[in-house]
């Protein structure tokens, strides 16, 4: 791709130097940055793909010349401050998911970039995995018609059992961490984008195996942060949704959705490889009087081009594309801020519902 005028750096070098840095690069922007907590990670980074300058302290990194967006690849906890001292900065962004740990935060954060003018999206790249931008299609086409029911599962476990691991930054619910977010917020991105708002919300949060060694005095300690959530959804357009997650299930089937209309069903399966959609994707698709489902074919103009790399990788690099026309028209094209406000309202209202076991009506749909 020929090269775009936009000069970036990346805060976070974990799923940065995976996926991020390298996307930005095969896209034509110019990674001038890189920042780390660690410095000899951020170095390691730097001579790994090239990039002219380091930092330990992002402060200093949106205080240099010639810096025109950042992408926050950092713990949860620090999305808000980060996201809302970029805005101060005059730095487009993109953040990693989930966007705040609250929907005050993303709705503050939000409205700052639209006042900004700045350019403001959120890493659900799975929006344009082929198979999910197709099932969209589809969807829009009335392939399904009204929809009755949409079930989702992402069910997964330790085959070799259930071992005490060292307690990470994953582990505090009060700084973001939990199955729900890390892999829910995905889906319910999704969910949104195939059938519109949400009006209401019941969900459960359970943590069936939280048992970490603290690495300082080698104690074992409970994760706060869930491992199992149950949600269900009610669609403003009508419809439902129903949603199990869990990593503490050993053997089970990995992930996939099943969507069933009244004029027609949906099926995306990828047991047995994980919890992201595959990068090509397969559809499998039945209307009244089918004899079963049958594989639906996935157009040659969504294929444009391959990255084995990663699985991550060409979805990301599509969500880059739309980054850089969103800058150059001066918008904030899906999945923004304002899209990151709505999910996590879901998210809120998930974690509401399981405390008080009630029914939680989203507000603010319209």
């Amino acid at each position: 791709m020929a090269p775009s005028s936009v000069r970036i750096g990346v805060i976070g070098v974990g799923f940065g130097a995976t996926v991020h840095i390298p996307a930005f690069q095969s896209e034509g922007l110019d990674v001038v940055a890189v920042c780390a907590r660690r410095e000899e990670r951020a170095t390691e980074a730097a001579q790994r793909f090239g990039i002219s300058k380091t930092f330990t302290d992002y402060r200093k990194m949106l205080q240099m010349d010639g810096l025109d967006a950042v992408s926050i690849v950092s713990p949860v906890a620090n999305h808000y401050q980060m996201t809302m001292e970029a805005l101060d900065a005059g730095k487009h962004i993109i953040c990693e998911k989930p966007f705040t740990l609250n929907q005050s935060e993303a709705r503050e954060a939000w409205q700052k970039a639209e006042d900004a003018g700045l350019t403001g999206m959120i890493a659900h790249e799975f929006r344009f995995a082929l198979g999910r931008m197709r099932v969209k299609e589809l969807i829009d086409e009335g392939y399904i018609g009204q929809l009755h029911m949409a079930l989702l599962k992402l069910v997964i476990g330790p085959r070799g059992g259930f071992h005490a691991r060292p307690l990470s930054g994953g582990d505090d619910a009060s700084s973001g961490g939990g199955f729900l977010g890390g892999l829910g917020s995905h889906y319910i991105d999704c969910l949104r984008h195939w059938f519109g708002e949400v009006e209401s919300v019941s969900g459960q949060l359970d943590t069936h195996f939280g048992d970490r060694i603290h690495p300082n005095s080698g104690e074992t300690v409970q994760a706060t942060s869930d491992d199992t959530f149950h949600i269900a959804l009610r669609f403003v357009n009508g419809g439902r949704a129903m949603m199990t997650g869990t990593s503490a299930a050993p053997f089970g089937p990995g992930g996939g959705i099943e969507i069933f209309g009244r004029d027609g069903t949906l099926v995306t399966p990828h047991a047995g490889l994980g919890f992201n959609p595959p990068p090509l994707g397969k559809i499998l698709g039945a209307k009244p009087g089918d004899d079963a489902l049958s594989e639906l074919p996935i157009p040659d103009r969504l294929r444009s081009f391959s990255d084995d790399r990663d699985d991550r990788m060409m979805p990301f690099r599509l969500l880059t594309r739309e980054f850089v026309r969103g800058i150059e028209e001066g918008i904030s094209p899906a999945p923004s801020f304002e899209d990151g406000y709505r999910c996590q309202q879901i998210l809120d209202a998930v974690h509401e519902s399981s405390e008080s076991g009630r029914v939680v009506r989203i507000q603010d749909v319209e």
